[in-house]
């Protein structure tokens, strides 16, 4: 089914409601139930709570009229991929809570992300919801940014660029070569979600991940709703070679082969792929 923007509009509607509902019930529960699952390579990948599967549950319903409607297939992360994204024209690419190990910490740098993303793998529809502060982010194809509804643009960038990350990049050692070569500081806290979106608020910023061998480095749902936001911002997010980052790969949903990279202007992009060259 082609999708038309009369669609994406609808879509992102009733994905921002879900969101906004999930978003409601996690910044009003906290978790009791804090487990282990296979994952990535880190705690942060590792670990979900009861909270995870409540705020899918809400999503999910929310959804449900759309997968008919649309003939939508779904991949999200608290349920096994039926590789149906694979075979239909879109799917919902949903994580509900982004960022489950600083929900559990109740610190700032979880987030729901709701994404709409073509088969080829570009994100169509990106929506994002900061259950802390309360706010909403959402961006559609061709349509622009929205924060809180309102269109949004990048504030204007300060002199000092900051790498907002995940706590196991900090602690790598190319994430402080880097930092050196741009005198940049670095804040490792939050999920993959936040700190794309912290970046966006706190221009010049980046966020990045080298490629590496080890099963990890986030997965699709961990950036398709961002990267539709950024797109559409002006800003940049592709992996660590400057291409697109590929979203629906039908061999792996993770993005360790290929690195990621957000940054608020493609100068300081092109800087970091140029470091990650010489420090690989």
């Amino acid at each position: 089914m082609n999708l038309n923007f009369k669609h994406l509009n609808a879509l992102a509607e009733i994905a921002i409601r879900a969101a906004r509902k999930a978003g409601k019930h996690i910044s009003e529960t906290r978790p009791i139930n804090v487990q282990h699952k296979e994952g990535g390579d880190t705690l942060a990948s590792q670990v979900v709570t009861e909270v995870d599967q409540q705020a899918q549950d809400i999503i999910l319903e929310t959804l449900e009229p759309t997968f008919a409607q649309f003939d939508l297939a779904l991949l999200t992360e608290e349920s096994a991929d039926d590789e149906s994204r694979l075979a239909k024209d879109y799917f919902w690419c949903i994580d509900p809570i982004d960022g489950t190990l600083p929900f559990i910490e109740s610190v700032p740098g979880y987030a729901v992300s709701i994404a709409l993303v073509s088969r080829s793998g570009m994100p169509q529809v990106g929506v994002v919801y900061d259950p802390v502060e309360h706010t909403l982010y959402h961006a559609i194809t061709g349509q622009g940014a929205f924060r809180d509804s309102m269109p949004w643009n990048l504030p204007e960038a300060g002199s000092k660029v900051r790498i907002i990350t995940d706590r196991s990049v900090a602690a790598y050692p190319y994430c402080g070569k880097v930092a050196t070569a741009l005198n940049a500081s670095v804040k490792g806290q939050g999920g993959a979600v936040m700190n794309a979106i912290w970046c966006l608020e706190n221009p010049p910023a980046c966020y990045f991940k080298f490629p590496k061998p080890e099963k990890g480095g986030g997965c699709f749902w961990d950036y398709a709703a961002t990267v539709c936001i950024y797109n559409e911002l002006g800003a940049i997010a592709t992996d660590m070679s400057g291409k697109p980052m590929s979203l629906n790969l039908p061999e792996s949903i993770y993005m360790n082969p290929f690195g990621i990279l957000y940054a608020t202007d493609s100068k300081l992009a092109q800087k970091i792929i140029a470091l990650k060259e010489t420090l690989s």
